[in-house]
């Protein structure tokens, strides 16, 4: 037996564009497209080319992606025709105002004044932004303005997914009877809020997909960086600690209190302070009251105003008690709509606290530790990857596996216990974009298993379901969840764990990033199968070895030429197919009927001889025992995950993304029948075959002319 192994793709030559594709964005990746140095046009929109165009034609930007029409605004309460969008105008600021100043004296947390839209948790985020002037314009590039060089376009960069978009909007905004609809400044002339606001609805797909979010999604869209969330009702002892921590190191910090029915949206306690809305934390402060350390912590709301009226309040009696100097001081840093509140009374009275961490490249000025970071852009397909959770035994293990390799522990002195910290943070894409077809966030978790002896070090493997079945997880996540992100911190003793990453239910279709978070030095590679494929060396059978049965049979359906065309053969193979009741099948098609021919073809003459087809014949044979066996059910038809295992039987091992490429291919409602099985075989030989006669030194890699290439996927 030759084996072959193969760093080529094999796939069907109608797919290869969508596969030539996603190898060209890897090797973008890999070159450092997606960081914020060098981001990635959205929709292949390049800012600069765009603006010289606009100069040089004397004509302001219209975008023709992201029109000024109705459904740029929604789908649902925003649709077009609705009560809410009626009478909408799409201004540019310098129809707005006389003197429209992108930023005027500087980005502050009064220029992010809410509008009609309910993105709340999106403005706290800009507004913890604007803490931090670097961060800031690594969203808001320097060098825009209404004055030197205007075109009216603008642009803006957002961490989506694992990389850095530039994207690119005209600023024609949404108004009625002249005023900003949406996100706005209290300055009344500035309009770096609202810009911003129309790119990330841009990315989105629309501004009502902008709708209801977590604070922690805005964080890390800006900075690309990692959240935790921590209930408040059970917070750890050193809170305040890590909030202190997290302020230092410019982490952006956003809380909220809970709503316990729909009619608590929005409403405001007793107190001012405002159910189910996304605040922003933007200080913290130790001061000497009444002879005794009181901890302060400073929030804001969003909406520039009703503000907590508690103690501590801008107005409350504690600040009497204060020294005049650090009283002036707390209140001279206050912006509107920003209050101060005991620490125990914030964590009495709010809900839940969001951090997000920043991570290495948004940390490299300041000098600070930082988690290493590890990322991996995978996907869940239906019949392939998408294998649900541990409640799906039968298709857990066919979700993509991550190995993550701890090599250094904690070095806390006071822990006893030899452990290592990281997090694991599990993000689905694209969620929002998919609101207007009815869609949402699925829900979404992860499992880690210790990888036992026998695989320790081994990258070329894709644990079964055998493995699942009898191996318990020593870690996972909290809860599977339909946010777009489910991140824990999580501590593990040195050694090898293997992620596995899923949707609650099977089937469920989703792109994902996984991001690995160590402390310490660590090891991450996916696991996955190595391609290739067990060959059986061609059998050397001559006429004479052929029963005479068989000789008598193939003459009776080979006719005078004695030999067996395309035509011939899909007849003579239907025929048979028939007999056999318990397989499902449509019969064999014109097409796959050619790739066995070429496949078996030795003297060119695309017609099967006696021998040919007598070799062909025992293929078949052997691959309807295997068909049957993992026909597991006994339906007539394998399920895609039954296909895979048979495949490898048949002696193919392909990675994740051949086997997507095969379900896409061969399954008809994720089944597949007894001749596309066939037919999938007959082309995995075929091309392997070919490629090991092309790879002549069988180091894994064919050299081929554009000829080759085609006669290959032309004729395979």
């Amino acid at each position: 037996t030759s084996k072959v192994s193969s760093k080529c793709l094999l796939t069907d030559s109608r797919m290869s564009g969508g596969i030539s594709a996603s190898i060209a964005t890897s090797r973008l990746r890999a070159e450092g497209m997606g960081s914020n140095d060098h981001a990635v046009p959205f929709l292949e929109q390049d800012y600069e080319a765009l603006r010289q165009e606009c100069l040089e034609t004397g004509c302001l930007f219209q975008d023709p992606s992201f029109l000024a029409e109705p459904p740029s605004l929604g789908f649902k309460e925003l649709a077009p025709f609705s009560a809410k969008t009626r009478d909408v105008e799409w201004m540019r600021p310098t129809e707005l105002t006389d003197d429209p100043q992108f930023i005027l004296g500087g980005a502050t947390r009064t220029d992010i004044c809410q509008g009609a839209l309910g993105d709340c948790w999106l403005l706290a985020a800009i507004a913890s932004l604007t803490l931090n002037e670097r961060l800031l314009h690594r969203v808001v590039p320097h060098g825009q303005s209404f004055q030197e060089d205007y075109a009216g376009i603008f642009h803006f960069q957002f961490w989506q997914f694992g990389e850095w978009v530039d994207v690119v909007i005209d600023d024609r905004l949404p108004t009625k009877n002249g005023e900003i609809m949406f996100v706005h400044s209290a300055e009344g002339n500035e309009f770096w809020s609202a810009l911003l606001e129309k790119a990330y609805a841009k990315l989105n797909g629309s501004y009502e997909a902008l709708s209801g979010g977590s604070t922690t999604e805005g964080f890390e869209d800006f900075t690309g960086g990692v959240s935790e969330m921590y209930e408040l009702r059970k917070a750890p002892r050193d809170l305040y600690r890590i909030i202190g921590k997290a302020l230092d190191r410019g982490s952006l910090l956003g809380c909220s209190i809970d709503i316990t029915s729909a009619l608590d949206m929005e409403s405001v306690t007793f107190k001012k302070l405002v159910k189910g809305h996304a605040y922003s934390v933007t200080g913290l402060k130790k001061v000497d009251y009444q002879g005794q350390g009181e901890r302060l912590i400073r929030v804001r709301n969003p909406w520039g105003q009703v503000e907590w009226t508690g103690a501590w309040s801008d107005n409350s009696p504690e600040w009497d008690e204060l020294d005049p100097s650090e009283r002036e001081d707390l209140h001279l840093k206050m912006e509107d709509g920003e209050f101060w509140m005991s620490f125990q009374e914030f964590l009495r009275q709010f809900s839940r606290l969001e951090i997000c961490n920043l991570t290495a490249d948004a940390l490299s000025e300041d000098g600070l530790s930082h988690w290493n970071t590890i990322k991996f852009h995978g996907m869940w397909r239906r019949g392939s990857t998408a294998g649900g959770c541990r409640n799906h035994p039968n298709t857990f293990w066919i979700n993509p596996q991550y190995k993550i390799t701890l090599l250094e522990e904690d070095d806390d002195p006071e822990d006893e216990e030899v452990a290592c910290s990281f997090l694991v943070a599990l993000m689905q894409k694209d969620r929002r974009r998919y609101r207007k077809q009815g869609q949402d966030m699925h829900t979404i978790g992860f499992a880690i298993y210790e990888i036992p002896e026998e695989y320790r070090g081994c990258q070329n493997v894709h644990l079964k379901k055998d493995f699942f079945l009898t191996h318990s997880s020593c870690a996972r996540s909290e809860t599977f969840v339909n946010l777009r992100e489910v991140s824990n911190r999580l501590r593990l003793p040195p050694g090898e764990y293997l992620i596995v990453p899923s949707t609650f239910e099977s089937g469920q279709e989703a792109d994902f990033v996984l991001r690995v978070f160590t402390e310490k030095q660590s090891e991450t590679e996916e696991l996955d199968d190595e391609i290739s494929a067990d060959l059986e060396d061609e059998d050397d059978i001559s006429e004479d070895d052929i029963e005479d049965s068989f000789k008598s049979m193939f003459s009776q359906l080979a006719g005078e030429d004695m030999e067996i065309s395309v035509r011939e053969l899909r007849t003579i193979l239907n025929r048979v197919v028939t007999r056999h009741e318990d397989l499902k099948t449509d019969g064999f098609s014109m097409e796959s009927c050619r790739t066995m021919v070429s496949l078996m073809d030795k003297d060119g003459t695309a017609r099967l001889g006696l021998v040919e087809f007598q070799m062909l014949w025992n293929k078949i044979r052997k691959w309807l025992v295997i068909y049957r066996e993992y026909d597991m059910d006994k339906s007539g038809s394998m399920s895609s995950y039954e296909m895979r295992l048979a495949v490898e039987s048949a002696g193919f091992k392909l990675n994740n993304r051949l086997n997507q490429v095969l379900v896409a291919r061969y399954a008809e409602n994720e089944a597949i029948d007894f001749d596309n099985f066939i037919c999938c075989l007959v082309k995995l030989e075929a091309l392997f075959r070919s490629f090991q006669q092309l790879d002549k030194e069988g180091e894994g890699v064919a050299e081929m002319n554009i000829a080759e290439w085609l006669y290959m996927t032309m004729c395979g």
